[in-house]
């Protein structure tokens, strides 16, 4: 039984709510060009969204490169700025803890078009007929 401030899903407001406020401080801070790295100057970053941890005090964030080009370089190029988003991440979220960043690669996006061509497939497409 979920509680009143819980989503079906089962997770707090509050933790997407920080999650979502983590996520667009991110995205402004790879928009503007904060962080100085050639990589992520050479590259359009998406935040795509960011999982809090219960206490908050780590962070989730999956990320993925436009068109998904470099997507590895990308992400260690996130890592090895992560003392310095952390901090502007802190600076910008007002929280109790500066949350521990993980960068990990978005698949939501890849699943997704990889389902969609299964359903386009033509021993799929005759079982669900024509629409």
């Amino acid at each position: 039984m979920a509680r009143h401030n819980e989503t079906p899903e089962g997770r707090s407001v509050r933790l997407l709510r920080v999650g979502e406020q983590v996520r667009h401080a991110l995205s402004d801070i790879l928009t503007r060009g904060d962080v100085h790295d050639d990589v992520l100057a050479s590259h359009s970053v998406s935040v795509t969204e960011v999982r809090m941890s219960p206490d908050l005090r780590h962070a989730t964030v999956f990320v993925k490169p436009l068109l998904g080009a470099d997507e590895a370089e990308v992400i260690g190029a996130l890592k090895r700025n992560v003392r310095y988003l952390r901090g502007e991440v802190a600076r910008r979220v007002n929280t109790k803890y500066a949350a521990m960043l993980k960068f990990v690669a978005d698949e939501s996006f890849d699943e997704g078009s990889h389902i969609d061509r299964l359903l386009r497939a033509p021993h799929v497409a005759q079982d669900l007929g024509e629409e």
